[in-house]
């Protein structure tokens, strides 16, 4: 039975090396897995997913028009798609997680959908927010704050390492933009005049 999971977490806790050795691990197998990514984080080149540690794959891109469903029920005339799996599951909107909803309950293609759950001022992304409501599994991936606590929110810094508290909520950036900290640091690092 197809199902849909979102992956989530603060920055720098493995989402998209989880997401390309699942990848690996479905093609080890012979199946097909179908890779998704942000067109809007284009840090590695568009189409691309990256991590950390090295890792990397050709993606298929969406943006706010696709009509995911549309195009993986196009893609499954020509081949057979064993799973989806979609990096940066932040960036989707409502009505793109309810595509992803269909494309489990319709085409029977389980989807893994991997990204961050809040943004640099602790607050819901869409797509996470429709994720986390409408996902059959939830699962944390867990990174950890400077100080040895779990890290479940993200600062912003500037190029002189501050805290930024007020700006758009989607900036593309890695680890020269974003920190992830646990929550008392958090509040401390806005704190500060």
């Amino acid at each position: 039975m197809a199902q849909l999971y979102f992956y989530y977490s603060a920055m720098n806790a493995g989402k998209s090396t989880s997401l390309l050795q699942s990848a690996y691990n479905y093609r080890e197998r012979g199946m097909n897995a179908l890779l998704y990514t942000a067109a809007v984080d284009d840090r590695s080149g568009k189409g691309m997913i990256s991590s950390r540690i090295g890792l990397e794959s050709e993606a298929c891109v969406f943006d706010p028009q696709s009509d995911l469903f549309a195009e993986v029920l196009g893609l499954s005339h020509t081949q057979r798609i064993h799973c989806l799996l979609l990096d940066e599951a932040q960036f989707l909107s409502k009505a793109q997680v309810a595509q992803l909803c269909r494309i489990v309950d319709e085409l029977g293609i389980p989807v893994l959908a991997f990204g961050l759950r809040t943004d640099f001022r602790a607050e819901l992304f869409e797509g996470a927010q429709y994720l986390l409501a409408w996902a059959d599994k939830l699962v944390e991936l867990k990174t950890v704050c400077h100080c040895g606590r779990k890290a479940n929110r993200v600062l912003r810094v500037g190029a002189d390492g501050q805290p930024i508290k007020e700006g758009a909520q989607v900036e593309i950036g890695g680890n020269d933009r974003y920190v992830s900290v646990c929550r008392k640091h958090y509040i401390e690092a806005l704190a500060r005049p």
